[in-house]
């Protein structure tokens, strides 16, 4: 690996930390199956996770108090989006919320280059082609195009546009208070899906039983123990890399999610799958070829 290009390995972390969450849903159906609503299923997720977090607010809540600044922001833009993709995953069809969650890669380009002065490279050009062509194939040719019909579309297409402009803070910030951002992150998720909760009820009627816990308590386990990895190897590349690569990367989500359910859940995955997968990792290989680098003010600068 050549020395010079400190940006293979934020890279590579994120590529790990999108396989993570293309796996999740197994767990998360897991805590469904015995028997937690599917509109509760975002604040059990991080309601549990959250009690793991606790000691690290403890231990490092001099961190919170200090630079309240530099974390409260990201980590709620970031909670925010999470919790509308989840959210946006109970409302409407899952190919529909993959695909309008998965327009970020364009609006971050956006964003870098207009508040990152980032230019736009013939790389990433080609690698957005090649990704959404991917998409396209794996999605929509049997579902058609992704245009908001209702409002978990439009949650999917705003999450991922609050991902965006996420990505671009947390880039803004650089990679300090790493374990502080993602513990905001998570407490923000779990207070906005319990607002959502009680927006699309009215109340928070169906709030999970302890016999239920009792009964899927291993799949809490799961989740809660996966929170903290996951999040690192999304939030801390995304620190370092450029807001567009992130989206680009983080496109290895959804390949993972379909091959996995494919296999587990014996849903089709023939030759259409297989030549829009290969279309995605292409765009993440062309994205990767391009070396990234700042110069002092860390404005990101691309190499042709």
């Amino acid at each position: 690996m050549d020395s010079q290009r400190s940006d293979l390995v934020p890279s590579i972390a994120l590529v790990f930390g999108a396989a993570l969450w293309g796996l999740y849903w197994i767990p998360i159906r897991g805590i469904e199956q015995a028997g937690v609503h599917v509109f509760w299923t975002g604040p059990v997720i991080f309601g549990v996770s959250s009690v793991l977090f606790l000691p690290i607010i403890v231990l490092r809540f001099k961190n919170f108090v200090s630079h309240w600044r530099h974390i409260l922001l990201p980590g709620l833009l970031a909670g925010f989006a999470f919790a509308l993709y989840i959210a946006s995953l109970n409302l409407t069809e899952v190919v529909r919320a993959l695909l309008l969650f998965y327009m970020s890669p364009l609006w971050s380009t956006l964003l870098g280059i207009l508040i990152l002065n980032e230019r736009l490279t013939i790389n990433r050009v080609v690698a957005l082609l090649l990704a959404f062509g991917g998409l396209y194939i794996i999605l929509v040719v049997e579902n058609g195009l992704p245009i908001p019909r209702n409002i978990g579309d439009w949650f999917a297409l705003f999450s991922g546009l609050c991902w965006s402009v996420a990505s671009v803070k947390l880039f803004q910030d650089g990679a300090g208070m790493i374990l502080e951002k993602i513990t905001i992150f998570v407490i923000f998720a779990l207070l906005i899906s319990l607002l959502l909760v009680f927006w699309h009820q009215g109340d928070l009627q169906g709030l999970p039983m302890l016999a239920v816990v009792q009964k899927g308590w291993y799949w809490l386990l799961i989740v809660a123990l996966l929170m903290l990895p996951m999040t690192y190897l999304t939030i801390w590349p995304t620190t370092l890399l450029s807001p567009g690569r992130v989206g680009m990367l983080l496109m290895v989500e959804a390949l993972v999610g379909i091959a996995s359910a494919a296999l587990l859940l014996d849903e089709p995955f023939g030759l259409r799958e297989i030549s829009g997968s290969l279309l995605i990792i292409s765009a993440g290989a062309v994205e990767v070829m391009r070396q990234q680098r700042f110069d002092k003010s860390g404005i990101v600068n691309d190499q042709r």
